[in-house]
Formats: structure tokens, C-alpha cells, sequence
């Protein structure tokens, strides 16, 4: 904008580029202004040649952008792929949990080591309430349903169904998490594998599908495999 000083010195401005924002959609997403999640308007503008403050002459648009309704800042779309703090989290305690019912059930649940060990993860994870009776009907209910019960007695121990099961609640987590954090993730279900005993082939093949669901390289998984030790 050229701005010019009035008679009585104010900056005038005479002519410049304006835009008109207009909302198009909101939600919410984590700010990377704020640090923390908040609400968003997802706006699209229309840039004006103006002279002396009237719009004359379209200039093209502008946006998309997202605009935080708590420090104003503009952000590209993006930083809508980021997860919001309250969405992380579920998705990892979401994670954790499928991670211990899918160990329990290829290791069985009869060594109270295992169930105690799992307990301990998932209410970690966030499911504070989380007993072990809780899980150990969980997998009996795993066992007996007709759907999946062939995952658990088959040689290839991780069915079709399990394995799927296992990628949907943790391939889109994956890509949020540093490599420590799937590691994490892993080791975990190593650890309830071990609570009674050495790993099993059923348990076995199921943290490779952890593994390979969490994107971490196959020989690495069996290096995690073999380092971690038994709680």
C-alpha cells in the first residue's frame, strides 16, 4: 500500500491490495502457535486493488489458510494432517489395548504375570479402569467368536482378520510417532509376552505384525524381539 500523510500528518493510505477473508469451514486442530489444540476457521480470501479504501479491481484469491480462533495466527491446510493432542492420544491408547488383547490371545491368558503386565500398559495408555478380568473376557470373547477364531488356531497364528485388525489401529498412528515411540509401542507387547515365560511361536508372529504395522524394518523387530527382557 502507498501510504501519504493528511494535512493534519496522519498516514493516509492511497491506494494498495486488500483481502476479504470469508469462512468456508471449522473444527479443530493443534496450533503450533498456541502448543496446544484449539478451534480453527478455515478461510479463503479475495484480494481488491483499492484506492483511497474502495475496492476497484479483483486481484485473485488467496487461502486456503487456517486461522486459529485463539491467537489469530495463519497456518496452510497442512497443519490439519497434524493430530490434535485429544486424538493422539486415544489412537495410542486405542493402540496399546489391541496390542495386548491381540498378545494375550496368541499367548493365552492363564499365567496372571501376563494379564498383570498387560493391565499395567493399557492403563498406562489412558483406560485407567482397565481390569484384569476385563481383558481376560476380551480374549475368551476373541476365542469364541466365529470370525476370528481360526487367527489363534491356525500354524500361521496371525490371521487375515487379526492382522487387519492390528494395521488399522496402528498404521495411522504410526507416522506421529517418533521411533522411539513405535518402539514403545512393540516393547510393550514383548513385555506381556514374556511376563510367563519365552515368546511362542503364536506370539511371535503376532508382534511381527505389530511391527510391520508400526513401519519399523523387519530385522529390527527382531532385534527389539531378542534385547528386551522379561518384566
Amino acid at each position: 500500500m502507498l501510504p501519504v500523510r493528511g494535512g493534519d500528518g496522519r498516514k493516509l493510505t492511497v491506494w494498495g491490495i486488500r483481502t476479504t477473508w470469508s469462512t468456508v469451514g471449522d473444527g479443530e486442530f493443534f496450533c503450533p502457535a498456541c502448543g496446544g489444540d484449539r478451534n480453527y476457521r478455515k478461510r479463503t480470501g479475495r484480494r481488491r486493488f483499492t484506492v483511497l479504501g474502495v475496492p476497484l479491481l479483483p486481484r485473485g484469491s488467496a487461502g486456503p489458510v487456517v486461522e486459529c480462533q485463539g491467537c489469530r495466527e495463519r497456518f496452510a491446510t497442512e497443519v490439519l494432517d497434524h493430530l490434535t493432542t485429544t486424538r493422539f492420544t486415544a489412537m495410542l491408547r486405542d493402540a496399546v489395548h489391541t496390542v495386548a488383547l491381540a498378545v494375550l490371545a496368541a499367548g493365552g491368558t492363564g499365567s496372571r504375570g501376563a494379564l498383570e503386565v498387560a493391565v499395567s500398559a493399557v492403563r498406562d495408555a489412558g483406560f485407567q479402569d482397565c481390569t484384569e478380568e476385563q481383558l481376560e473376557s476380551l480374549v475368551e470373547a476373541l476365542s469364541t467368536d466365529e470370525g476370528r477364531l481360526g487367527l489363534y488356531g491356525v500354524p500361521e497364528y496371525c490371521g487375515a482378520a487379526l492382522s487387519i485388525e492390528l494395521h488399522e489401529a496402528l498404521e495411522p498412528l504410526a507416522p506421529h510417532l517418533a521411533g522411539p515411540g513405535r518402539e514403545s509401542v512393540l516393547l510393550q507387547g514383548a513385555r506381556i509376552a514374556l511376563a510367563d515365560g519365552p515368546y511362542l511361536p503364536a506370539e511371535r508372529e503376532v508382534l511381527s505384525t505389530v511391527g510391520a504395522a508400526l513401519r519399523i524394518d523387519a530385522d529390527e523387530v527382531a532385534r527389539l524381539l531378542s534385547a528386551v527382557r522379561a518384566p
